[in-house]
């Protein structure tokens, strides 16, 4: 991997850029400085903590995959809401997974995407290209994804920056209070099951914030809430509430399963996204509207 570093994030560490840049873990990248595998503008970087110049080139020696690259596959359906020779926003269904992985070595967005934009190929990590960000199998709604390298490496800046606005809605059990506030608490690997995520002192820092927009008293104590991503861990919204003693209705992960509301999935969709065009600058703003199946949902409550 071969790309040029935005003026975001000059002065930031190497192995954070790396990391931002592929998805690895700090500590992957630690191994791969290490192995003489990352240079900066041409020279081997011999210290993890070396500092990163704007507009200088980083070259990455990503190690082999065990899991082939995705192949393109017309079957998958993806919604684009907006697309050009740099950026794709998409809208992304409940059920489908965003790239290949451990059990899901097809059927997902990006092999859709692929059949469709076959240039994506060529941005970023060959083993999920364009993605500079995701959202659980059972989340619905937008996701962004670049289609050029200087788009994937904005984009990855912008993300950093906490530049992306990323609005969800969430049915939540009980009433919190207050009615609106920021979980900020670090999020890791749960110990006693690595699927799982958790707060945890170990973990990297991570803040949500909400807000409730409506309450509902029957036929169980539940609020809709609008949460906004200050950072991006894996299951963020999910892992926050639950903590708070509100879990997202219909999480079975997250302790949101319980008598009373019926949800065929956690009730979470990115709802609202925006971010500045990689290219002109322009400021991009897109919403999406609740997914049918969680429209009936709400429906039973009162």
């Amino acid at each position: 991997m071969k790309e040029l570093i935005p003026d975001a994030l000059d002065g930031e560490r190497v192995d954070r850029v790396v990391a931002l840049m592929t998805g690895l873990s700090r500590a992957s990248v630690a191994g791969l400085v290490a192995a003489g595998a990352v240079r900066l503008s041409g020279r081997t970087v011999t210290t993890r903590s070396t500092k990163v110049t704007g507009g200088s080139s980083i070259d990455v020696e990503l190690p082999g995959r065990a899991d082939p690259e995705p192949v393109a596959d017309p079957g998958v359906e993806v919604e684009v809401v907006y697309a050009d020779g740099d950026v794709l926003v998409v809208d992304k269904p409940a059920g489908l997974v965003v790239h290949p992985g451990a059990g899901n070595a097809g059927g997902t967005l990006v092999q859709g995407l692929l059949a469709r934009f076959p240039d994506l190929a060529g941005v970023g990590d060959p083993a999920r290209p364009g993605i500079v960000h995701r959202l659980d199998k059972g989340t619905s709604g937008l996701l962004v994804v670049a289609r050029s390298a200087p788009a994937h490496a904005s984009l990855v800046a912008q993300l950093a920056g906490r530049s992306v606005s990323r609005r969800y809605a969430a049915l939540v059990w009980g009433w919190p209070e207050p009615p609106h506030g920021q979980v900020d608490a670090p999020i890791g690997r749960s110990r006693r099951d690595p699927t799982r995520m958790s707060v945890s002192s170990r973990g990297k820092p991570a803040r949500t914030g909400y807000r409730v927009r409506t309450r509902f008293d029957s036929p169980q104590p539940a609020s809709l809430l609008s949460c906004r991503l200050e950072t991006g861990r894996t299951h963020q919204i999910r892992v926050h509430l639950g903590a708070i003693g509100h879990p997202v209705v219909g999480d079975a992960r997250y302790g949101g399963v319980r008598e009373g509301i019926v949800c065929p999935r956690p009730f979470l969709h990115a709802e609202h996204l925006a971010f500045d065009h990689p290219v002109s600058g322009e400021r991009l703003s897109y919403s999406s509207e609740l997914a049918e199946d969680l429209r009936r949902v709400l429906d039973q409550l009162a």
